[in-house]
């Protein structure tokens, strides 16, 4: 198995649900879960950015390590481009970016996100999985990816990409001898670590600004994103007050 790190940003005051990281499913906290399921995977270190000494008193006895970020990151990869600073990771060492709220990411989707960077020369990879409903596809909240035949990102989009010039103007169903184009991203990202600091550095590029898009950045700039169709579904994220009540049910029926 390719010899990976993980690393979580997590930041204590969420606009939708602050203290996200410390909310409770089935008694524990969301960071919790999400570190349980990165040591899961089998990387050799799991890290959390943090914001808070709450978050790394939660971790305790976890096997964690916690790493206390600055409080003015813009964004979850400057987090953890200075995660990476002080962890001192080698430059070519690879590091998945695990969202801090998502407690159900699974172990195979971990996995794999961190061997399609070992397959490839790309300096980035990331995940896909086919989007078979319609009301998904228009959903600017599901992000759509589409890639070449290299498997490789020619274009991430809130919009419905590619679009159906004849189909979409008369039906409001997706057609099915098209379903399989249309590719809805997960938001799970690999790096070498040389490459997440040089990508915490770059200025943001009118795509990322019109998108609200961090991987945009990384296209303006001139560099590759591989992507692989995910092996298992990653459930939805942790990002409101109903996404926590759907996570609990979500628990509990895991547990039956």
């Amino acid at each position: 198995m390719v010899d990976f790190v993980v690393a979580i940003p997590a930041r204590y005051a969420a606009s939708r649900l602050p203290g996200k990281p410390l909310r409770l499913i089935d008694g524990v906290p969301l960071i919790v879960h999400v570190a349980r399921r990165a040591l899961s995977a089998g990387a050799t270190e799991v890290a959390v950015a943090a914001d808070d000494e709450r978050i790394a008193q939660a971790l305790d006895e976890t096997g964690v390590k916690v790493y206390m970020t600055s409080s003015d990151h813009q964004s979850g990869t400057d987090r953890l481009a200075e995660t990476a600073a002080l962890a001192g990771w080698s430059d070519d060492q690879i590091v998945v970016n695990l969202q801090g709220d998502e407690p159900f990411a699974p172990v195979e989707g971990i996995r794999r996100v961190a061997a399609l960077l070992a397959e490839t020369d790309a300096p980035m990879g990331t995940l896909s999985t086919v989007i078979d409903d319609v009301d998904q596809l228009f959903d600017p909240n599901a992000v759509k990816v589409v890639a070449n035949d290299r498997g490789e990102a020619m274009l991430f989009s809130r919009a419905p990409i590619p679009w159906s010039r004849d189909t979409f103007g008369v039906a409001s169903v997706l057609p099915r001898d098209l379903i399989g184009l249309w590719q809805r991203h997960i938001g799970i990202y690999s790096y070498r670590v040389g490459f997440l600091k040089q990508f915490a550095q770059m200025p943001q590029g009118l795509l990322e600004k019109v998108e609200s898009l961090e991987q945009l950045r990384v296209m303006q700039a001139g560099f590759r994103i591989a992507v692989a169709r995910t092996p298992a579904e990653f459930p939805p994220g942790v990002d409101t007050p109903e996404d926590l009540e759907r996570a609990e049910r979500f628990f509990q029926s895991m547990q039956a």
